[in-house]
């Protein structure tokens, strides 16, 4: 009997993402989000109060999910359409502040129930000197790959 030897490649984190994504997107679909407003309201959830600029949540968009500014704007303004946020300022009074509305801090809530499930399903087992490991491993590849398309 041969055994495979796993490699740590794209094709392996790619691999690993995309089913951790799929299974976090099962969570997403039953509170009625896309993967792109969850991270959405992450940003600002994650954040004292719930406030963020909105300069600062288009950043975080643009930088974790590698999309533009317009898509990053669009995804915020399906927020404010769905009163999950607010948004004040930016008309000459200074820069627009995003925040979660009470309905937005539920969703928020709820979010982080599931994906505490999620986690533990998934990484609950794994020795955490093996979990430091690939942290640190990732880590480095995605500042890498960053620093790339930097240079582009």
């Amino acid at each position: 009997m041969s055994t495979t030897v796993a490699v740590l490649n794209g094709r392996t984190i790619g691999l690993a993402h995309y089913a951790t994504r799929a299974v976090a997107e099962t969570v997403f679909e039953s509170l009625g989000l896309t993967f792109h407003q969850e991270v959405a309201i992450n940003g600002l959830g994650d954040r004292p109060e719930g406030v963020a600029g909105r300069d600062h949540l288009i950043a975080r968009l643009t930088d974790g999910l590698k999309i533009d500014a317009a898509a990053a704007d669009a995804v915020i303004e399906q927020l404010l359409d769905a009163g999950l946020a607010t948004a004040s300022g930016g008309d000459g009074g200074g820069p627009a502040v995003l925040a979660l509305t009470e309905a937005g801090r539920e969703m928020h809530g709820r979010i982080q129930d599931g994906v505490k499930r999620i986690v533990a399903r998934i990484y609950g087992d794994l020795p955490a000197e093996d979990l430091a490991v690939a942290a640190r491993v990732l880590t480095t590849v995605t500042e890498r790959a960053n620093a790339i398309l930097a240079e582009a």
